[in-house]
């Protein structure tokens, strides 16, 4: 794609950056056919080259972000399908983040939509806060009909019928390793995951320390910065993606880490794209350096090996997170553990399409996340599983919400196979029918 910005705009080191990725683009197509929103919302311009054609013009111009722009780029869900269709390797990624960045600093929202992504942002990324903000919707569920907005709706809708108290074990410390110490790591125990689902982090410290690895929950650690950082509020994000890497560079300098361990997939993305984030800034040396370590927990697994396991004999239907399969390019590994620890694997169709959830995007477009989510539920569904797993958090509360089948995380599945204890959604009788 021919791009016209003037020298003077090229000394911007973002609109550089955006400058390399719009020239990659050939304007092919290829990513309409997996683009989620395209194939619900028909328009060109909800589709990743429609929003390339936007962005160009936007950057190119100098000129403030317009309504038009501003409402193809929110529809956008970031799953990132795009960019593992593209042919030309157009990292689609940096380009709609520097977007929303732009449109952050230029354009004013309504009222409505400011005051939604200030709440957003204050709470989501605080554990304790969000268990309060939980609590509350919990009790004004019964009263969401009586909402206007359904943005606020979806907010109530949201709440776990069972919000779990804090688990000890987030809490700042080192877990020994079982036997010989054959790997240290530290376990991003995240932010929203404290608060809705805290057997997933216990599981995954069972697993790691089962399998040599001492796990360190670092001092100073928190939110990731995601979510902040995809509603251009670059300056919170960064902020918080800083206070991790000094977390961990504090280990790394320390006893040393041969790994950070991530277990919600949109946090891994995120966090493996610190060193881009920092490329200018002070930090841009310890945070190339913690991108380096931050590993998926499936991709640890497949690298320590399975130690022998006792799975019952489940239907495992395994839906693959968008931020793990585009964002990582993790396609397989979560799926050979499953395999290797002897469940029945089960794929549905679409495994590239999103479930709607998508961070906050459930929540700022609950119509078109719906229709996502109707869509991914039946596609599990129509496979007959016993059980769902996953590997973000965002994803098991979206499909959780749609269907009666158990949603666990992979690494709670893994963590039983392999001697941990039964995951608690998966219910007593449905091992007893098998």
């Amino acid at each position: 794609m021919q791009t016209n910005f003037s020298p003077e705009q090229l000394t911007d080191p973002a609109i550089k950056r955006s400058n390399e990725v719009l020239r990659t683009c050939v304007h092919c197509g290829f990513c309409t056919a997996t683009c989620p929103t395209y194939q619900v919302l028909g328009d060109e311009l909800d589709s990743p080259r429609g929003r390339i054609y936007l962005i160009k013009d936007m950057l190119e111009q100098g000129r403030p972000a317009d309504e038009k722009t501003v409402k193809h780029i929110d529809r956008c869900l970031s799953c990132l399908a795009c960019m593992s269709t593209c042919p030309s390797g157009v990292h689609y990624m940096h380009l709609v983040d520097h977007a929303r960045e732009y449109i952050e600093a230029t354009y004013k929202r309504p009222l409505t939509d400011r005051m939604l992504r200030w709440t957003l942002a204050k709470i989501l990324p605080y554990p304790n806060r969000f268990r309060l903000a939980l609590l509350g919707a919990k009790i004004g569920r019964p009263f969401r009909g009586l909402l206007p907005d359904p943005r606020l709706r979806a907010m109530l809708e949201m709440a776990p019928r069972t919000i779990p108290t804090p688990s000890l074990m987030d809490e700042p410390q080192v877990f020994p390793a079982e036997g010989a110490r054959v790997r240290r790591v530290a376990l991003m125990t995240g932010c929203a995951q404290r608060a809705l689902n805290t057997d997933i982090n216990e599981a995954t410290i069972r697993l790691l320390t089962r399998h040599g690895c001492e796990v360190v929950i670092a001092r100073g650690m928190g939110c990731c910065g995601a979510l902040t950082h995809h509603m251009g509020k670059t300056g919170e994000s960064h902020a918080a993606a800083a206070k991790n890497i000094r977390a961990w560079m504090a280990e790394v300098s320390g006893d040393g880490l041969d790994a950070v361990v991530i277990n919600t997939s949109g946090c891994g993305t995120t966090v493996k794209d610190y060193g881009h984030m920092f490329r200018n800034e002070p930090l841009a040396e310890d945070a190339a350096t913690i991108a380096g370590l931050a590993k998926d927990i499936s991709e640890v697994m497949v690298d320590l090996g399975l130690k022998p396991s006792r799975a019952p004999e489940l239907r495992v239907a395994y839906h693959a997170a968008c931020s793990l399969q585009h964002g990582q390019q993790i396609k397989t590994y979560p799926k050979d553990l499953l395999k290797a620890a002897g469940f029945t694997l089960l794929e549905p169709a679409d495994p590239h399409l999103c479930c709607g959830s998508a961070g906050t995007y459930n929540l700022m477009q609950p119509e078109i996340s719906a229709q996502l989510k109707d869509r991914k539920v039946r596609t599990l569904e129509a496979v007959t599983p016993d059980v769902i797993a996953a590997g973000n958090i965002g994803c098991m509360m979206q499909i959780g919400g749609g269907t009666g089948v158990p949603v666990v995380h992979t690494a709670e599945l893994l963590d039983w196979a392999t001697g941990g204890p039964r995951p608690a959604a998966i219910r007593v009788d449905i091992l007893a029918s098998q």
